[in-house]
């Protein structure tokens, strides 16, 4: 029995001098986890007095959705020479704003379409039936409102 204690405490010396020495991989990972769930809970929190939250979570969660702008070389058409295309949704770009005004409008075409979406869910929870091939609108209640005031 003596030796068998002596080879756990072998067994746990060297478990922690593995841990010491390579502290740095095993808890960095940890970290990162960490700052990850800060960084969530604190714009979780600026979120309760945002107004505008709901959209910029919209927008976000479409970015992720829609493929990223890829840049390639490749040969020009014209002189052979090699030449930089950003590439988004199979066409070809000559300059990276270009593609990314394009991903832009993909995304926030995306986002909308969410919004267009959510309405029809509403809206037809409420009975309310739209016509074929046309999209709600949103209205503003204030000008359907027909107030009477009280007589004298």
């Amino acid at each position: 029995m003596p030796v068998w204690n002596l080879v756990s405490v072998a067994l746990i010396f060297l478990a922690a001098a593995l841990f010491y020495r390579f502290r740095q991989r095993i808890l960095m990972p940890l970290r990162r986890f960490e700052a990850n769930n800060a960084a969530r809970r604190a714009e979780e929190a600026r979120a309760l007095f945002d107004r505008y939250a709901h959209y910029r979570q919209t927008v976000q969660l479409a970015e992720e959705q829609v493929e990223e702008v890829t840049k390639l070389r490749a040969a020009d058409a014209r002189t052979g020479e090699p030449v930089e295309h950003y590439v988004f949704l199979g066409v070809s770009y000559a300059t990276r704003r270009e593609a990314d005004t394009a991903r832009h409008a993909a995304v926030v075409e995306k986002a909308r379409e969410f919004y267009i979406d959510l309405d029809r869910m509403y809206l037809s929870r409420r009975g309310w039936r739209e016509p074929r091939g046309t999209v709600p609108a949103l209205t503003d209640p204030s000008k359907t409102e027909k107030v009477t005031p009280p007589r004298p």
